[in-house]
């Protein structure tokens, strides 16, 4: 064999020699792509089912929590009064169109003998018992008959889950109705009692003697009020009262959840906060703290806080419907006939004056008071109830002191010549 020849053959040989172990080596990358495929396809199973499992439970966790959520924001349904386990009845009542009812209590003159009939309105966490400390004197002298009432869900009349401004007047209307006042009566509203008063210069002027308005809450979002002045009046507030009303006006839904957290101090009210009154106002509370009979009404809230003191809230901070500084007119055309007064105290903390000033300013018809040092409490001492009272059912007399300030100011040391 030649030296080629066997070149060649040896060639063919290794060439050979080499064709099973390429196969192996084919059929074993075979098999491993097949096994990584089936690897990345368990993987992809395997991490497509973790995905969905992880995706129900974030389901249910979030569906969870939205109920809870929804928990935390849900009132509990009212304990109404006469129901089967709800608070017992001890007061009159009256049934009104849409089948509430409304508690009530009279004092003073007789109706059927009385020539002034006022309705008494009560302020915030108040009741028909919050009623001003009118004197027997004044009573008797110009016969006067009194009737106070427990406002929607409060005390023992029904909650009525469509409250709003409104729907104080119609039920003030029905009211008087009931009880045979005649086609016109004087509103004394005191405090949150004051929409109720706005309400019904706004919606039953007809009906009206004479209204008052004492230290009226005022909503900072009334369309006309001018920005800076709501602010300057909101930025005197405590931080947590203006936390509260902010909820009250942009989230009312969240009103309840807001009042109940225990995180926050949710607001601040008079009871054992007497830093947030006036020195006259904490002379006064430590003077009623000194009254057998003055004592906190516990049958308030006693069906639902949230149908009373929370709605309250969301009412007067919310949509009135109607703004009182440009769409209230004058209910009376003749001076004699009737009139309409705010009284307000120079150091209530809790309304600001600035406000009132400017309300006054705007509605120049309505006889405006203010009181030096009086604050937020001012009415229940030093006789002033009386002389609000009078002011309301004497037109005809001058009991103004006049001053330079605003139009009409009533001056705290000038009450008795106001008087004579």
């Amino acid at each position: 064999m030649s030296d080629k020849t066997s070149t060649k053959f040896q060639h063919t040989q290794f060439h050979i020699s080499k064709i099973p172990h390429l196969n192996l080596k084919a059929k074993a990358s075979s098999t491993t792509k097949k096994i990584l495929v089936l690897y990345a396809s368990l993987i992809s199973k395997t991490t497509s089912c973790v995905f969905r499992m992880f995706r129900q439970l974030a389901l249910l966790l979030l569906v969870v929590l939205l109920g809870y959520v929804y928990q935390t924001i849900q009132p509990p349904p009212p304990n109404i009064c006469g129901s089967p386990n709800g608070p017992k009845l001890t007061s009159p009542r009256v049934r009104l169109s849409d089948g509430r009812h409304l508690a009530y209590k009279e004092t003073g003159t007789p109706r059927e003998e009385a020539n002034h009939k006022v309705v008494v309105v009560h302020a915030f966490d108040g009741g028909k018992e919050s009623v001003i400390p009118v004197s027997l004197e004044l009573v008797e002298e110009l016969k006067i008959y009194l009737v106070s009432f427990d406002r929607a869900g409060y005390g023992e009349s029904d909650p009525n889950p469509k409250r709003s401004v409104k729907s104080e007047a119609f039920d003030i209307q029905e009211l008087a109705d009931h009880l045979g006042l005649g086609p016109k009566f004087y509103v004394v509203g005191t405090s949150m009692g004051g929409y109720s008063v706005w309400a019904c210069l706004k919606y039953i002027p007809h009906r009206l003697s004479g209204a008052a308005l004492i230290v009226p809450a005022v909503n900072y979002w009334w369309p006309s009020l001018p920005a800076n002045l709501s602010k300057a009046g909101l930025d005197k507030m405590v931080t947590q009262n203006k936390w509260l009303f902010r909820v009250a006006h942009y989230a009312p839904w969240l009103t309840y959840w807001w009042m109940t957290q225990k995180l926050y101090p949710p607001s601040v009210r008079v009871e054992g906060h007497l830093e947030i009154l006036s020195r006259h106002d904490k002379e006064v509370v430590r003077m009623l703290s000194q009254q057998p009979n003055e004592k906190p009404d516990e049958k308030v809230p006693q069906q639902s806080a949230f149908e009373s003191r929370h709605r309250d809230l969301m009412i007067l901070f919310g949509d009135w419907g109607f703004d009182p500084i440009t769409d209230v007119s004058n209910p009376f055309t003749d001076s004699n006939e009737g009139s309409v007064h705010i009284w307000q105290g120079r150091e209530d903390k809790l309304v600001p004056v600035e406000v009132q000033r400017y309300v006054a300013e705007k509605l120049s018809w309505i006889k405006y008071h203010e009181i030096p040092e009086g604050g937020h409490l001012f009415v229940f001492v030093n006789g002033w109830s009386d002389t609000i009272v009078k002011a309301c059912c004497l037109v005809k007399r001058n009991l103004v002191c006049q001053g330079t300030d605003v139009s009409h100011v009533l001056c705290w040391h000038h009450i008795n010549a106001c008087n004579k």
